[in-house]
């Protein structure tokens, strides 16, 4: 391909320039292979562009007035394998419309041999006014001259450099950052990151690039070394960090054979692989795979370009910015405030005193009108990591100024999560810093374990926050009354620490916990609390989601366990906190009711003692009865219903249901026919719908069929047969197709189309064939299934644990069906792709 110039390929020849740019790629792709050079493919892609560009230009007898430039990625030099070509043809003023022929047949030619093309053909005074958009004028700022009119580039060139305003920029770009980081949920930590615009991504440290360029520097990481904005061991390191985003981005076009900028599920093994790593085994189990090894390294990497994106950034303000840097205010002998940021009065200051260093963070919580900190003080904390030893952990001052910053009313979570950020945290509480970046493949948490602590602390502490107290008005009141919360957000700091080691990681957790409590002198009573939420912290949510909490037996075995009101309270706080922390869609109001109905029960068994079954019963009725009342039923006919009614009826709905239930079938719950009825959930989500019909061995299963060939995701259904053979059946389903603006309609369907598949007598439709995720395609999850004896009845308590799939509680009724396995009551949780 080198000696591509000199030959003089027919014109439009497309067959000829396909086959030499794609011979030109393999070549390109079997060096890398062998060298492993992203400097090197990236420089070299561009080279090759660049000829075959200047080749297919000249042949096509281009005017020479006309420039061809090279733009983005492109024009910079960094061209990944399945990247567009950007390119940018600059006309002269006098521009006439006889050459725009003779460009189509370019751009039409370029296609035409497989090239990805981005264009614009602008004139210069075009260019210019085009540039008030920033991202225009940051592809112009990367331009490169191809071929053609060199004059007039250069005339481009100086036209857009005095066209900047470096200030305009500066804000410019960095806003476009603040919301490019909000689209992608502005954390690095989700469990499919984008290489290049995720937050620690490649833009964030074009960013800087882009930003020195607009100074007048020219756009190297050796520039802003000699211009003293970065360090030349800073420079090294972004460079490592570069480094690894840039091959990590090049196998992934390779492997996908086009620009993908993901890291998806289905090519992080393959690329741990290519990286040279294996599954680290302990005993006969792989304790980590291969790829969570890899994106470990990664979330460390994208923290690092996060940090050392926030300190450029901040260093380059204060140069573009000067006049707003002149006035300091002194805080203590160590610190103080310049321009809202925290800034040392000496670089060595946390040499001198290594305490300075949590006490900075003690300063940033306890001085609102400070809004960070100044690059210098970023990194001579950052530099001071090292600091933080054994020897460090050891002394009651540091104890002390750590216990401090987790009592303070406000600014824990910014705190902790700067503290994270710096690589701090991590050093202070050493278990911490080994699940720093760390994936969890259970495919409900879309984070890794120390983002999801940071996601657990700030629910916790957003509900002490007085304006918030609406999202969630119970757990707000509780915590406003619960006496040192700092016990609350030290157990979410342990609670998952012990992940990724082997073995009960709650048990782990809640050892290491109650030694931090005893080193940091906690009283006994708050230290055995914490070390008790991190044991018990998934507990209250089983019980919940998978027991039936209608039950007096699991309240009062749930009621031994937690022991008193508080212990039940700070569980119950932490639950809420916890789920909500693992991902955006795997809480809601369904989860919400079932969690605060397990707390009031618990809350009134604890407060009056043991109920006995027959209380239980005669309270429950009384309720609903004094409700009814206000409707005038007849009391006897109400009695002659219930009579017909077990009393584990009475047990598993609360009073509003049976109320509900009551009124539908006063005065036909005798004539044959079967009745369904709808209604939205009491529990502010769902939808509840009660079926009173004949009972038949098949009736489930039909059930579940239609509810799942509609859209609707079943999360719970209480089953009864009366005594006189009926069976009376509440399910509650979400409706997945988010048809809740029509609600009425919607309700009106079940009644109607429900109540004919319940009268029809053809044979139940298959359960639904439906695809496995690409989650689960490459994260399965092994059925896990058990059976024994319910301690509490006749019955048998069945357990299955199973990949989420459409069609997956059919296929189970239908299963329990054909074997004459007749259901007494369900409990549906759904967590993520877990079933």
């Amino acid at each position: 391909f080198l000696s591509l110039s000199t030959m003089n390929p027919p014109i439009q020849d497309a067959a000829y320039f396909r086959e030499t740019l794609q011979s030109g790629r393999n070549a390109l792709r079997l060096a890398y292979q062998k060298n492993g050079s992203a400097a090197t493919l990236l420089r070299g892609h561009s080279q090759l562009m660049d000829k075959l560009l200047i080749v297919i230009w000249r042949q096509l007898s281009l005017p020479r007035t006309i420039a061809l430039i090279a733009v983005g990625g492109y024009g910079r030099n960094q061209l990944f394998p399945g990247s567009d070509i950007d390119l940018l043809i600059l006309l002269p003023d006098n521009a006439d419309d006889a050459r725009g022929h003779s460009l189509e047949q370019l751009i039409g030619l370029l296609w035409d041999i497989g090239l990805e093309v981005g264009h614009s053909v602008r004139t210069l005074p075009q260019c210019i006014n085009e540039a008030k958009d920033i991202t225009v004028q940051t592809n112009l700022l990367e331009a490169r001259f191809l071929t053609g009119n060199r004059t007039l580039f250069s005339e481009m060139e100086k036209a857009v450099q005095q066209s900047l305003n470096p200030r305009e920029f500066y804000d410019a770009k960095l806003l476009e950052q603040q919301q490019r980081h909000t689209r992608y949920f502005d954390t690095a930590n989700n469990l499919e990151p984008n290489l290049k615009e995720s937050p620690g991504g490649l833009r964030d440290l074009q960013n800087v690039l882009w930003i020195s360029r607009a100074m007048g520097l020219k756009g190297s990481w050796a520039q802003l070394v000699s211009e003293d904005i970065i360090t030349a061991e800073e420079a090294r390191q972004i460079r490592r960090h570069e480094l690894l985003l840039e091959n990590l981005r090049i196998r992934l076009h390779y492997l996908a054979r086009r620009r993908e900028d993901r890291l998806l599920f289905d090519y992080q093994a393959l690329l741990a692989e290519q990286f040279g790593l294996s599954g680290v085994t302990k005993g006969h189990h792989i304790q980590r795979e291969a790829s969570e090894q890899l994106m470990q390294r990664y979330y460390r990497t994208a923290k690092a370009i996060s940090l050392l994106n926030e300190i450029l950034l901040r260093t380059m303000h204060e140069r573009i910015f000067p006049a707003e840097s002149l006035f300091a205010t002194r805080i203590t002998p160590d610190f103080q405030a310049r321009n809202g940021l925290l800034e040392i009065t000496d670089e060595r200051v946390f040499e001198r005193d290594p305490g300075a260093i949590l006490e900075s963070f003690l300063l940033m919580q306890r001085n609102p009108k400070l809004n960070g900190m100044s690059a210098g003080t970023l990194r001579a904390l950052w530099r001071s990591v090292p600091l933080i030893d054994s020897s460090f952990r050891r002394e009651p001052r540091h104890r002390a100024l750590f216990m401090k910053i987790m009592a303070q009313p406000r600014g824990i979570t910014r705190e902790l999560r700067r503290m994270n950020k710096l690589g701090i945290l991590g050093r202070y509480i050493p278990g911490f810093g080994r699940i720093v970046g760390q994936m969890q493949h259970d495919l409900f948490h879309v984070y890794t374990v120390d983002e999801h602590i940071m996601m657990v602390v700030r629910n916790l502490r957003r509900l002490t926050v007085a304006r918030f107290a609406h999202e969630f008005p119970l757990c707000s009141e509780l915590i406003s009354d619960f006496k040192h919360p700092e016990a609350l957000y030290l157990a979410g700091l342990f609670h998952d620490i012990a992940k990724g080691r082997g073995g009960d990681h709650s048990k782990l957790g809640a050892e290491e916990a109650r030694n931090f409590c005893k080193l940091h002198q906690l009283a006994e009573e708050e230290s055995e609390l914490v070390a008790w939420l991190v044991e018990n912290h998934l507990t209250m949510s089983a019980t919940a989601q998978k027991q039936d909490i209608s039950d007096p037996d699991v309240i009062e075995a749930f009621a031994i366990m937690v022991r008193d009101q508080r212990h039940l309270t700070a569980l119950y706080l932490f639950t809420v906190a916890d789920i909500r922390g693992t991902s955006p869609i795997v809480w809601n109001a369904w989860k919400g009711k079932l969690l605060e109905n397990l707390f009031v029960a618990t809350h009134r068994h604890l407060a009056g003692g043991v109920v006995t079954l027959e209380t239980h019963l005669q309270t429950r009725q009384a309720e609903a009865l004094n409700i009814l009342r206000l409707y005038d039923f007849d009391n006897h006919v109400i009695q002659a219903l219930w009579a017909q009614l077990e009393p584990a009826y009475f047990l598993r709905h609360d009073a509003q249901d049976i109320v509900w239930h009551s009124r539908n079938l006063y005065g036909k719950s005798k004539t044959g026919k079967p009745i369904v009825k709808a209604r939205l959930s009491p529990a502010d989500e769902g939808i509840q719908v009660m079926i009173y019909t004949p009972d038949r061995d098949d009736l489930f299963a039909r059930i579940c069929s239609f509810f799942e060939r509609n859209d609707f995701n079943i999360v719970d259904a209480k089953v009864h047969t009366s005594r006189h053979g009926y069976a009376l059946d509440s399910f509650v389903v979400l409706d997945e197709a988010n048809r809740s603006i029509r609600y009425r309609d919607l309700l009106y369907f079940i009644n109607h189309e429900l109540l004919q598949r319940l009268i029809d007598v053809a044979p139940i439709e298959p359960p639904l064939q439906g695809r496995l995720s690409r989650h689960l395609k490459h994260f399965p999850i092994t059925p896990e299934i058990s059976i024994k004896p319910d301690e509490n009845s006749p019955h048998y308590i069945l357990s299955v644990t199973a990949g989420d799939r459409p069609g997956l509680l059919s296929r189970i009724a239908q299963t329990l069906l054909k074997h004459g396995i007749h259901l007494q009551t369900a409990k549906i949780t759904t967590l993520g792709e877990r079933a």
